[in-house]
């Protein structure tokens, strides 16, 4: 088993002495946030914990089998914590609607991997070394001796196969690989998940992903990738923006490819930018956080005010300028 971290065992005995615990993720919840929440929360109740868990987003279609009770609320005004726990979650603000519901509690505790995260805890355990925070929880259960039973197993082996994109990702470890395989001896369903997230999709993501097929582009030598999804784009898929998750991989996986990126209409004059890396040559993490973003050396986002046309030649006049760099060591 690992050492101990200080901050670890300031959490547990928080969590020991708690009675009322609220778990909460980040907006547009992917299967890190969903799969370390859940954990979480079902180790906590094994515990004998009264768990809330909170998401301003709904679960995505595809991971709702891990949740067959429900568990997932919106927040909610009129209630009190003893501890409450942020996931997978590097901001205060990437909470989204939770944040301004979650200010009558105890402790504070964040829990997460990204080097971006800013700390905004009571107790901040951040690990950067791990590709998902589905590994921390894993660790956290182990040093707690809390039980992992097949629902709790799988909800983190989802997590760790999501953030590591099925273990392909270079963020992916022998300890990732070493955790998963304990996942899988202590009943994780190995089958069900990889039907349910990797090959089960509705007609609509179908109709997105001809749009990404039809309007990618390919710029910088070809080695930069991009597409646009408005607001339209999803209208006419009858799609929702939880179907557009795993798209970029597709423009990722073309050859000769090194920087994917999407830039997807929130707003009239707010973009959602993805980025995504297939070189340690490239951090896209440095330029999300120049913009106000953040996220891993390999995939990262960010949400730039700013005319669409405007925001694009920002954000691809820094990839080519990342890549300049790159081939000039």
């Amino acid at each position: 088993m690992k050492d101990l971290p200080k901050v670890v065992e300031a959490i547990l005995s928080a969590l020991k002495d708690a009675r009322t615990i609220c778990v909460v993720g980040h907006v547009r919840p992917d299967g890190d946030c969903i799969g370390s929440q859940l954990g979480l929360a079902l180790a906590l109740e094994a515990a004998g914990k009264e768990v809330t868990i909170w998401n301003q987003d709904p679960v995505p279609p595809k991971l709702r089998f891990l949740d067959p009770d429900r568990r997932f609320r919106k927040p909610s005004s009129g209630h009190t914590f003893d501890v409450v726990v942020a996931t997978d979650c590097a901001a205060l603000d990437r909470l989204g609607r939770v944040a301004d519901h979650i200010t009558d509690r105890g402790l504070f505790i964040n829990i997460d991997h990204h080097a971006s995260n800013t700390k905004y805890a009571d107790l901040n355990w951040v690990s950067p070394r791990e590709p998902s925070t589905g590994e921390l929880i894993f660790d956290l259960c182990n040093w707690a001796n809390w039980k992992i039973t097949r629902p709790l197993a799988s909800c983190l082996f989802t997590a760790i196969s999501t953030d590591t994109g099925s273990f392909q990702y270079p963020s992916t470890t022998p300890d990732t690989l070493h955790t998963a395989g304990e996942l899988v001896e202590r009943g994780a369903d190995l089958g069900r998940i990889c039907e349910e997230v990797y090959q089960s999709y509705p007609l609509t993501r179908v109709k997105l992903l001809r749009h990404v097929y039809t309007n990618f582009r390919l710029t910088h030598d070809e080695r930069t990738a991009y597409f646009w999804l408005r607001k339209r784009d999803y209208t006419r898929a009858g799609a929702s923006t939880e179907e557009a998750e795993g798209l970029i991989d597709h423009i990722r996986s073309i050859d000769g490819v090194v920087v994917a990126v999407v830039f997807e209409e929130l707003d009239e004059e707010v973009t959602r930018i993805s980025w995504r890396s297939k070189t340690q040559a490239i951090n896209v993490a440095a330029l999300a956080e120049a913009l106000g973003g953040g996220g891993h050396k390999a995939a990262a986002g960010a949400r730039v005010q700013g005319r669409p046309l405007g925001v694009q030649r920002r954000v691809l006049g820094a990839i080519k300028r990342a890549l300049a760099q790159a081939n000039a060591r």
